[in-house]
């Protein structure tokens, strides 16, 4: 053994002379602070538009450190790329509704849903380069996100209803059945008394530039929109939670801006626990007759008290029946919970929304605060009868979490979504009409007997709706005549729009139904159904699709180099 002493003395120092050579070559020199720890609090938040370089990986850190008995390893040409960081947004699964036979289920209901927080938040995973997963698109509320030049209601009725036929672009064999919701316009000056409750989730997680900061130039914008009669009240939660702003009145701007100035993110989330007090809030301000809400701003990301989802939606829905609901505001990337912010908003008989960008506020808590926080209608059901002579098939395209029983329609204990002051609800149905070739063979024993004097018929739509201080509901209802189809160039351009919405949102979710149908065909639909687009909504849309197009077209190519492969080409 001691003969082969200067052999193994001989390759350590050879060894060694790699090592040091290696080392002074011209890296730079080693900043001090990078050998300490650095907490989440302290570490720079990724800008929301440099989500698309996530998939690039970074190069390691240069860290240099001696470990005791570490053993000598040869230095690797290249530095080893960091670790992908984890994907934590977590979305409801949904099962796409599927065809169904007049002849075996001739009624379909469902509940409305005012909620758009769907479409901004596929906006923003388009914007950074990705494709949304499929289950992130609700196709109703990329519906619904939009302005409908809807006519309003004239016979004292909260809400207006409008149908109108048109072929399916997807499938021009088949018809596309739209019903039409428009609720009567408050002015903003006319609303009853707000008794408003921010709860602001100031946790660590909420530490990045589209998450706090974010939140808290939207709530100034909503600062502006408040009157003397009006109040507000900031509760925060993170490890702990606090009443932040006291019962404030609208006037004092100066005292609810200064609260928001102060809003500081750290430590965990203890989210129940601040429902729970942001509620107990809103009680000791109540204001009968008014407006009485929550609305909750967080990324969904519970992680301390009650974070079982069925124990938070449970207690949201008890919490409703004080009179108080419940809206939820929904910030960030990388560890958003979709999925409860859109279900506590639904359990607490508000709307969902998502906040990508100050623009994306401004809409939600300035221009549209009339519908984000006035209810005209509560419980709005929907029930439609296809008349089995006229039509074969049909298929409610979205609403999949919104579906009831046929008969919840007259159950007025049957929860159902609200409608607000000025409000758009669009829902479309797909339509085979007798004699057209259908998804599902028809029976050889079973004849639809034609209903005496009903012949030109295709449906009867019902609507049941409660005011906003009943108990007791409110029917109303419409017939669709066959003779109201019309040539898809020949609808108007909301009926135009709205097709090429639902057809990108089906395509989007991997186009199980649309056949042949491609996103440069709901491109040209959406570009030609433009109309004024007051706001610049439906431009931003056709630049979405040209997006989705330009995706859909690169991520084989993406995944033949080793990256997550994304939907295919349409």
């Amino acid at each position: 053994m001691q003969a082969r002493a200067p052999v193994f003395l001989s390759s350590l120092a050879a060894a060694l002379a790699l090592a040091l050579a290696a080392c002074g070559g011209p890296s730079r020199p080693l900043p001090e602070q990078a050998s300490q720890p650095v907490s989440p609090a302290m570490a720079p938040a990724p800008h929301p538009d440099h989500a698309a370089r996530a998939a690039q990986p970074e190069p390691a850190a240069e860290m240099h450190s001696i470990e005791p008995h570490a053993t000598l390893a040869m230095p690797h040409p290249y530095p080893l790329p960091a670790p992908a960081p984890e994907e934590r947004e977590r979305y409801g699964a949904i099962d796409e509704n599927g065809v169904r036979l007049v002849a075996q289920a001739s009624v379909s209901t469902f509940s409305i849903d005012v909620d758009t927080g769907s479409y901004s938040n596929v906006r923003r995973l388009l914007n950074a380069g990705r494709v949304p997963p499929a289950d992130a698109v609700r196709v109703e509320e990329l519906l619904n996100y939009f302005p409908y030049d809807y006519a309003q209601p004239a016979d004292g009725r909260p809400f207006a209803v409008h149908t109108a036929l048109a072929p399916a672009p997807w499938h021009p064999s088949n018809v596309l059945l739209r019903i039409g919701i428009k609720g009567k316009d408050v002015a903003s000056g006319a609303l009853p008394a707000a008794n408003l409750v921010f709860l602001v989730d100031v946790s660590g997680s909420m530490n990045s530039p589209d998450k706090l900061p974010l939140l808290k130039s939207s709530l100034k914008l909503l600062v502006n929109q408040l009157r003397a009669q009006d109040r507000i009240t900031l509760v925060t939660y993170a490890g702990s939670t606090r009443v932040a702003l006291p019962p404030t009145p609208g006037s004092d701007k100066a005292a609810i801006s200064a609260a928001i100035d102060q809003l500081v993110a750290g430590g965990s989330t203890a989210g129940a626990s601040g429902i729970a007090l942001a509620y107990q809030a809103a009680q000791q301000s109540y204001i009968a007759g008014g407006i009485n809400r929550v609305l909750l701003a967080t990324d969904g990301d519970f992680n301390v008290g009650v974070t079982d989802f069925r124990q938070l939606t449970g207690m949201v829905e008890e919490r409703r029946k004080s009179g108080v609901s419940l809206s939820t505001l929904g910030f960030g990337t990388g560890n958003y919970n979709e999925q409860l912010m859109e279900q506590l908003a639904d359990a607490g008989d508000g709307a969902y929304s998502y906040i990508d960008n100050l623009m994306e506020g401004n809409k939600v808590l300035a221009s549209e605060i009339s519908s984000t926080l006035a209810t005209i209608a509560r419980d709005v059901k929907i029930q439609v009868e296809f008349n089995p002579a006229t039509v074969t098939e049909y298929r409610l395209i979205g609403y999949e979490n919104r579906m009831l029983a046929r008969e919840d329609f007259n159950n007025d204990k049957v929860d159902a979504g609200d409608i607000g002051a000025g409000h758009a609800v669009t829902a479309l149905y797909e339509l085979t009409l007798a004699g057209q070739p259908g998804l599902v063979d028809p029976l050889r024993y079973q004849r639809a007997a034609p209903a005496p004097g009903r012949d030109g018929e295709l449906a009867h739509v019902r609507l049941r709706y409660k005011l906003p201080a009943a108990s007791t509901s409110q029917l109303l209802d419409v017939t669709v005549a066959r003779q109201a189809l019309r040539p898809l160039a020949q609808g108007d351009d909301d009926f135009r729009f709205a097709a090429a919405v639902a057809g990108f949102g089906q395509v989007l979710r991997g186009g199980k139904f649309t056949g042949a149908w491609r996103y440069a065909d709901a491109r040209a639909l959406a570009q030609g159904a433009r109309g004024a687009d007051r706001f610049g909504y439906r431009g931003e849309f056709v630049k979405l699709v040209d997006l989705a197009q330009s995706l859909a077209t690169a991520a084989p190519a993406a995944s033949q180099g080793g990256a997550p492969a994304g939907h295919a080409a349409r």
